[in-house]
């Protein structure tokens, strides 16, 4: 089973994209920072990250900065989910470490392609799994996102 790591503040654009990736028979999962996102790989890695770029904590950049410093992570293809596509924002992205990039509002079919170009089988399952496997280091977040607070 293919396991992505989705790292978004957002928690709709979270919600979004594992609904997008489980479809598809992909394992998801969250976290909401980049700190959360690299203690979430200290003990299991993903097959793939999806970073977000402007995010509390850790940013995307000091995120990927980060792994690719890290022996055991190096290897690990990062895509970027951003906001940022502004004239010059991608080429400044891919120049510093990412494998991709996908722009926000995310298109279903470019995130497919942007899978299968880094991913064996990149396509997941032919069926999604029966119940989520992934885990979520934003429950919290979740939570007071779903009381209706806005903290």
């Amino acid at each position: 089973m293919i396991r992505v790591l989705v790292v978004e503040d957002n928690a709709i654009n979270r919600e979004l994209l594992r609904e997008l990736l489980e479809t598809r028979g992909y394992v998801v999962d969250e976290a909401c920072d980049g700190q959360a996102a690299l203690q979430m790989m200290e003990k299991a890695r993903p097959d793939i990250l999806l970073l977000d770029i402007g995010m509390p904590v850790l940013d995307g950049y000091a995120v990927v900065r980060k792994i690719r410093e890290h022996p055991r992570l190096a290897a690990l293809p990062v895509l970027a989910v951003t906001a940022y596509a502004m004239h010059g924002d991608r080429e400044k992205i891919l120049n510093s470490g990412f494998d991709g990039y996908l722009s926000k509002p995310v298109d279903a079919a470019l995130l497919v392609e942007e899978l299968k170009r880094f991913l064996p089988n990149g396509e997941g399952r032919n069926t999604p799994p029966k119940q989520p496997q992934g885990s979520n280091a934003c429950s919290k977040v979740r939570s007071a996102d779903a009381s209706g607070t806005g903290k």
